[in-house]
């Protein structure tokens, strides 16, 4: 068969849902579905997705792509799941849930971070902070909003759940094993955990130290394996299911943040990506390890085995505009995406002086806030939908632009053009403002919504030898974005004033917020 028409199976499993489509071996995904979920909120911090939902909605939606009269599912040489990471789902020996999946936002096991980790050097005891500085890059949250918060949680208030469970994986895991029928991880799938000795990329253990300084038992931990390696091939069962050939391989689950370089073309040192996703985030390749503590900002391991990429994350990206509209819907404004945006170019640069900070879920970078929360500012009885929609977005790009300026001084270097992608990179207007606002070219890359659909497939096609790391890096390509003079001046005032307003607002919160 012709490599030509080889595709892969790829899944991105973002936090509102599954994408699932089929990409070729040059990145082009051909034919693709979108499915949402939901994330269940309690009051006690519980945030919660259902695992068996995300595979029957997987399933359902391959069996209609394959089921397409112009695709053979013989052609689907491969499968590769990228999506979420920071979430725990607790599987049985063999892969099925014992739990619903504790998402990146479920707070329930702070307590017991804290009593692990707890103390008073930016909330840490610092004797027991710097050995997962040194080794990892960073360290568990405080606030249990991770991996070892989420699993303490389960160890020590889910007995019926502990029971039942053999492994506790990561989202990308949990869905690679649930094709393979194989339990794996990698040091980038686990980053979240700052549980490996990332100095030493090579070596595919679990830190004992670490491990021990938080309680947790290495057993219940997927086994370790090389960053985009051949876990296995498709299940018998899965096969069947889905019309594929039993020899489909499945490779190693993959972060979102790695997805989304690959499927930029930005996988040489320092080209830089933006995601504008539900979350977002400002990432580039970069040759060594390295943490900025005060900022929330460090280098993980990366696109190859020997090199690492920058992590950070806020908490709020193209969310703040889902938040929106869902709030005008409840008054009976019914607006797509589109239409938002579309009316959001009616209100000026600006927005008649409106100010939003997106802090619907607390922040990560470049402060670390869980409980501190979104508003707006300068409202007047002459503000309207319009100037309410602009503000959201400007108020996201002005965040993004507060993170940029340390993300470049923890580059060491300028970083441009920047490669945006996500669902929020569909909007134009919203790529102007963030040219406008980060004072530096931005280029919209091609089918931004897919971009980590297209990662995952390139490094699937990496792991069966059709695809080099060279050949999947490409210059920055697509729409470019410039600054505009006198817009950017307003743009990059606003940014500056984001310390000030989180200054003010962190005095406001209530004890327990929603």
């Amino acid at each position: 068969m012709s490599a030509a028409l080889e595709l892969c199976l790829s899944v991105d499993l973002g936090t509102g849902g599954p994408k699932v489509g089929l990409v070729t071996l040059d990145g082009e995904v051909i034919a693709s579905e979108v499915h949402h979920v939901t994330t269940h909120h309690g009051d006690d911090g519980a945030a919660t997705q259902d695992a068996n939902q995300w595979w029957a909605l997987i399933t359902e939606a391959t069996k209609r792509l394959l089921g397409a009269s112009d695709i053979s599912s013989s052609r689907v040489k491969a499968v590769a799941v990228t999506g979420q990471y920071a979430s725990t789902v607790p599987v049985d020996a063999n892969g099925c849930p014992t739990g619903p999946c504790l998402t990146w936002l479920d707070t329930r096991g702070g307590r017991y971070s804290r009593q692990a980790l707890g103390g008073m050097f930016q909330g840490y005891n610092a004797r027991k902070v710097l050995p997962f500085i040194r080794k990892s890059g960073g360290a568990p949250s405080t606030s249990g909003a991770d991996p070892i918060g989420q699993m303490l949680y389960l160890m020590h208030d889910q007995p019926d759940v502990m029971a039942a469970t053999r492994w506790f994986m990561e989202p990308v895991d949990y869905l690679t094993m649930r094709f393979s029928g194989v339990a794996s991880a990698t040091h980038a799938s686990r980053l979240a955990m700052w549980m490996t000795d990332n100095r030493h990329l090579s070596h595919y253990d679990y830190d004992p130290q670490l491990l021990k300084m938080v309680g947790l038992d290495v057993s219940y931990l997927p086994p370790l394996r090389p960053f985009g390696s051949i876990v296995g091939t498709v299940t018998p069962s899965v096969a069947t299911e889905l019309g594929l050939s039993s020899d489909t391989v499945v490779i190693t689950g993959i972060p979102d943040l790695h997805a989304a370089a690959l499927g930029s073309g930005g996988t040489n040192f320092y080209d830089t990506h933006l995601a504008l996703s539900t979350t977002s985030w400002i990432s580039c390749p970069m040759p060594k390890k390295k943490t900025d503590i005060n900022h929330s900002i460090a280098s993980v391991p990366g696109l190859t085995n020997d090199s690492y990429i920058i992590i950070n994350n806020q908490e709020t990206g193209a969310k703040a505009l889902e938040w929106l509209q869902e709030a005008l819907a409840g008054t009976g404004a019914h607006m797509s995406f589109e239409a938002m945006t579309t009316l959001a170019a009616t209100s000026p640069p600006g927005a008649h002086g409106v100010i939003f900070t997106p802090w619907l879920a607390g922040e990560r970078s470049p402060i670390g806030n869980k409980k501190i929360r979104a508003g707006f500012s300068n409202l007047s009885v002459q503000t309207c939908t319009a100037d309410l929609i602009r503000s959201v977005m400007e108020g996201v790009a002005a965040n993004s632009a507060w993170l940029f300026k340390y993300v470049e001084k923890f580059a060491g270097r300028p970083l441009s053009p920047i490669r945006l992608l996500g669902g929020g990179a569909q909007s134009r207007l919203w790529c102007q403002m963030y040219a406008d606002t980060l004072g530096c070219d931005v280029v919209q890359v091609s089918q931004p919504l897919l971009a980590q659909m297209r990662g995952a497939a390139l490094l699937a096609f990496m792991a069966l030898s059709e695809r080099s790391i060279d050949e999947v890096s490409a210059p920055a390509s697509g729409v470019t974005f410039h600054p505009t003079s006198g817009v950017a001046d307003l743009y990059r005032a606003r940014a500056d004033q984001l310390p000030t307003l989180y200054a003010r607002d962190k005095k406001w919160l209530l004890k327990h917020p929603q």
